[in-house]
């Protein structure tokens, strides 16, 4: 069965098309102009969010001709990435390009093999005690060290990452914007990395296991400064959905879509689609991060759409974070075990003008999930096309998590914020990849 998915005030199609392309003239930081329009020069506008803070996000848009980049295989995005050290550049992706072309058997050294490894960690033989050890616990290591090497791209200061028209982007690729500043991605389709290697820890889950993956699809570390916009996130051709199951536990081969975190500032993530997927954003990833993460992680998250994403939508730790404008549909094979916003410590987050959409049957109470004592703001969302108290409903509905409102500070980083009643059909056309032309 499909979600229920209420669309409000009916609004044709030609009406929210004009809509996108009248955005998307907006968008464009050094205004509108006659011909051809170029992604790589445009930059975040004025006041669109925690990324348009102090000098705004400008990534590569000042490139001379000598760094821009038009890149069709992964090697030459990697090359590209390399080019010029932080000089500004451009760089075009033009189709689907593969960080993982030949598959996972490119990255197997050492003896790995699955079967064996099933057998060497299998929970009636090895028990669950200590951590994987031996010899295919080893030959895994050594295979993941080569898929690390591969599959991940290190983005440099001052960069602008664009896709071609309508269907470009990336395969299985990680995306590291680590420890740098100034970074724009935009109209990319990005298929989550399959971890090839996943490790089988059999004291995780209280002791009965549990497959762990690593690589981000998009990971914001240390970074101060980015715009993540119409985009489209999704795990594609590998849904969770399809993973087998070993020792009574998925195994999980994904790891987050989106994460922002480890001091990460002013970042704006607007207009993306994230699509079939469980975790899905962590802003701050560790409780014990006061020091790092205290004053920061700042983001805002509009005009977003997400459909069959089962949790962190996002997941926040100490930062003060907007979240507005967005649209959540809630699946039918989700609806028992699913949240939206995670309420973490330290954390600051200030979720209004959203709407929700859930099938019958769905706990409206657990749109919200409370990990820590940390007061939010919610205000005029909508669930089911109907006002919704969320924070009320969630407390009469888990009296055991009960939250309090009120994050303490009113976003101002804001421009035009849409009627939630209008967010369904608006974003279901002008959200995500290929939305720009």
């Amino acid at each position: 069965m499909n979600a229920q998915v209420w669309h409000g005030h009916a609004t044709t199609k030609a009406a929210v098309l004009i809509g996108c392309t009248a955005l998307v003239l907006g968008l464009t930081g050094t205004g509108a102009q006659a011909g051809p329009r170029d992604l790589g020069r445009q930059v975040l506008g004025s006041g669109d969010g925690w990324g348009s803070e102090g000098a705004g996000t400008t990534g590569g848009s000042a490139a001379d001709a000598e760094h821009v980049y038009t890149v069709t295989t992964w090697a030459e995005f990697k090359a590209a990435l390399k080019a010029g050290g932080d000089a500004p550049k451009i760089i075009k992706v033009k189709g689907m390009i593969d960080a993982v072309s030949q598959g996972c058997e490119a990255f197997v050294t050492d003896g790995y093999d699955l079967q064996q490894y099933l057998k060497d960690y299998d929970p009636a033989v090895y028990g669950n005690d200590k951590v994987a050890m031996g010899p295919q616990e080893d030959a895994r290591v050594a295979s993941a060290a080569k898929q690390d090497t591969e599959i991940k791209a290190n983005i440099p200061s001052n960069t602008t990452i664009v896709g071609v028209g309508k269907n470009s982007g990336i395969l299985g690729g990680s995306i590291q914007i680590k420890g740098v500043s100034n970074v724009i991605l935009r109209n990319l389709t990005i298929e989550a990395p399959l971890d090839c290697f996943p490790k089988w820890d059999p004291t995780d889950d209280n002791k009965t296991g549990n497959w762990n993956s690593e690589y981000d699809t998009v990971v914001v570390y240390g970074t101060d400064h980015v715009w993540l916009d119409h985009n489209t996130f999704t795990d594609g051709r590998y849904p969770d959905s399809e993973r087998p199951v070993y020792f009574g536990k998925v195994f999980q081969q994904h790891d987050g879509l989106t994460d922002i975190v480890r001091g990460s500032n002013y970042v704006t993530v607007s207009w993306n689609r994230y699509e079939n997927h469980d975790k899905n954003m962590l802003i701050g990833n560790g409780d014990g991060l006061a020091t790092t993460d205290g004053g920061k992680l700042k983001v805002t998250m509009h005009h977003n759409r997400f459909e069959g994403i089962l949790q962190r939508s996002p997941r926040v730790r100490f930062g003060q974070v907007d979240v507005y404008n967005n649209h959540y549909v809630v699946t039918e094979d989700q609806k028992d075990d699913y949240y939206i916003f995670g309420v973490g410590i330290s954390s600051q987050l200030h979720a209004s003008d959203n709407s929700i959409s859930l099938p019958a049957g769905a706990s409206v109470g657990k749109v919200l999930k409370k990990w820590n004592e940390s007061p939010l703001t919610a205000e005029n969302n909508y669930v089911n096309g109907k006002l919704t108290d969320l924070i009320a409903v969630h407390n009469a509905e888990i009296p055991a998590e009960t939250l309090q409102s009120g994050a303490g500070w009113k976003p101002t980083l804001r421009t035009k914020v849409d009627n939630p009643k209008a967010l369904p059909g608006l974003l279901d056309h002008c959200a995500g990849a290929g939305r720009l032309h």
